[in-house]
């Protein structure tokens, strides 16, 4: 929910004209898929939930959030923890025969898919299409001249063993399994200069197979287009997007999507450290040999003309929230399947999080009780009001900027009963939180947090309490945001307590603003 200040930019310049990247937030692998003058983009979201969002635009540039096509990981009992680099990659969005159909890998269980009649759903529990380690950037297509159905994958070195190369399968039409052993179809290990070939995406066009694949890796690769008459090759392949002299490095990963007007364009991230991967728009052509062109002949455009679409007004994801009923927005996902008694509903306004016992209190890593959403692009201020209702010793709660390493600004309860502000942090690759020396004593009941997020992701805490006259107040040092293995930096709202018996009480936050610094 927007108020004045709030983070409202796109990538429209609002003169026929659009900046990138369109999605300024860590909008991981996109895919996109049309279905009549209405455009649907997915994306991976790891092992947060719920996962597979969904977003919607009319024009390619605006684009809002209307909800998840997955409320829980499965196998459910693999996601009861944090597995921030596991879960949902590269997932492939198609519309065939009056569905909407999502495919994705998971590194160590296999392909899924789900599907449904509406992209509001209701969406189908995860069907798992092939099972097996290593099985990632699933993308399935059905060829409408013949009837038959086909699936491409990639493989995760980490899991299979081996990489760079992408396997091929008749599937049955219905999408519920493979109908052979699979096949490799491009082994990029043949290719000079070309590794580690991932997240095909495959299409039908001017008679021909088409696999639209990266390579390279995510902050420095390309990507790539192969083609064959048949859907078991031989594939020829050309680079048809790459870096160039342009100061967007890795573009790359992406779909292919062709407008209601017959122009086409691709959709595709670019990794920027803390921020994860933001997504660009590239216009599309092809040229006289039937080849697709990308961008402005084969590097990537910062600025264009938009789509010859009908103009939209300006939209982006939504990132502020008051929290009405203690429900809180499409833009919020847990870090791991959620529990009982962590959120509850209410008749007023604000966001109550149980104060969980737990014996991972100084590692919020580790605790699946975290609420997240994607720290935007950009420099900008977070601000979020907080009131501990706990007497439990040691119970905590607070606003973070969370990756491999974290830092956060909130209250906590003193053993002599009183409220603390604290700042903490956990270095990377630590097994706990350190510097619990940045704390104050405030009176009053409650507190509003502030992180000043400057453009690079160095971030600045501070607070303003009810007992204190001039705010807001700095606390503690400047923390440089860090990005996760594939997945960038977060917000995050949570709150804990130590082990022990009967409850713990709740923390109240209200007014989540993200503002323009």
């Amino acid at each position: 929910m927007k108020g004045a200040g709030a983070v409202t930019a796109t990538g429209d310049l609002g003169d026929g004209t659009y900046r990138n990247p369109v999605l300024a937030a860590d909008w991981s692998d996109p895919d996109v898929v049309r279905v009549g003058e209405d455009y649907y983009l997915t994306a991976s979201s790891f092992g947060r939930a719920p996962g597979l969002p969904l977003l919607h635009s009319r024009d390619l540039v605006n684009w809002t959030l209307v909800g998840h096509a997955l409320e829980r990981l499965e196998p459910a009992a693999a996601f009861t923890e944090p597995r921030h680099d596991r879960g949902v990659w590269a997932p492939s969005f198609r519309h065939h025969d009056g569905r909407f159909w999502i495919f994705w890998g998971d590194p160590d269980h296999g392909i899924f898919q789900v599907n449904a009649p509406s992209v509001r759903g209701p969406w189908t529990a995860p069907h798992l299409v092939k099972a097996g380690p290593g099985l990632i950037d699933a993308c399935p297509l059905w060829n409408e001249e013949s009837g038959e159905a086909y699936l491409v994958h990639g493989w995760a070195r980490s899991r299979a063993g081996f990489n760079n190369r992408l396997t091929g399968h008749r599937m049955s039409p219905d999408g519920t399994k493979v109908l052979d052993e699979g096949r490799i179809l491009v082994d990029a290990d043949r290719i000079p200069g070309w590794f580690t070939l991932e997240g095909p995406k495959l299409y039908r066009h001017d008679g021909q197979f088409w696999i639209f694949a990266p390579a390279g890796g995510v902050a420095t690769g390309w990507q790539g287009a192969f083609r064959s008459r048949s859907f078991l090759g031989p594939y020829e392949e050309r680079t048809v997007l790459a870096q160039g002299d342009t100061d967007v490095n890795g573009p790359h990963q992406g779909g292919w999507v062709r407008t209601q007007r017959g122009e086409d364009w691709f959709l595709h991230f670019q990794q920027s450290g803390a921020h994860g991967r933001l997504v660009h728009l590239q216009p599309m052509r092809w040229d006289a040999d039937g080849w697709p062109v990308l961008g402005d002949e084969g590097a990537p455009v910062r600025v264009h003309r938009k789509p010859d679409l009908p103009e939209q007004p300006p939209a982006r994801p939504a990132v502020d929230d008051t929290f009405p009923g203690g429900r809180f927005g499409r833009q919020w996902q847990w870090t791991a399947n959620p529990g009982e008694g962590w959120a509850s509903q209410h008749t007023g306004d604000g966001l109550r999080l149980g104060c969980v016992r737990t014996d991972r209190l100084d590692d919020l890593r580790s605790r699946p009780h975290v609420l997240t959403q994607r720290l935007p692009a950009g420099a900008v201020v977070v601000e979020v009001g907080l009131r501990l209702d706990s007497e439990a010793a040691g119970a905590r709660a607070g606003l973070v900027v969370l990756g491999d390493a974290y830092a956060w600004i909130g209250l906590e309860r003193a053993p002599d009963g009183t409220a603390r502000l604290v700042h903490r942090f956990a270095p990377s690759h630590a097994d706990h939180e350190r510097d619990a020396a940045h704390s104050r004593p405030v009176t009053g009941e409650r507190v509003l947090l502030r992180i000043e997020v400057t453009a690079d992701a160095r971030c600045r805490f501070s607070y303003t309490a009810d007992d204190t006259a001039d705010g807001p107040v700095r606390l503690g040092p400047e923390f440089a945001a860090t990005p996760w293995r594939w997945v960038g930096a977060l917000l995050g709202l949570f709150a804990g307590a130590p082990e022990g018996a009967g409850h713990a009480g709740t923390a109240v936050f209200s007014a989540f603003r993200v503002t323009t610094a």
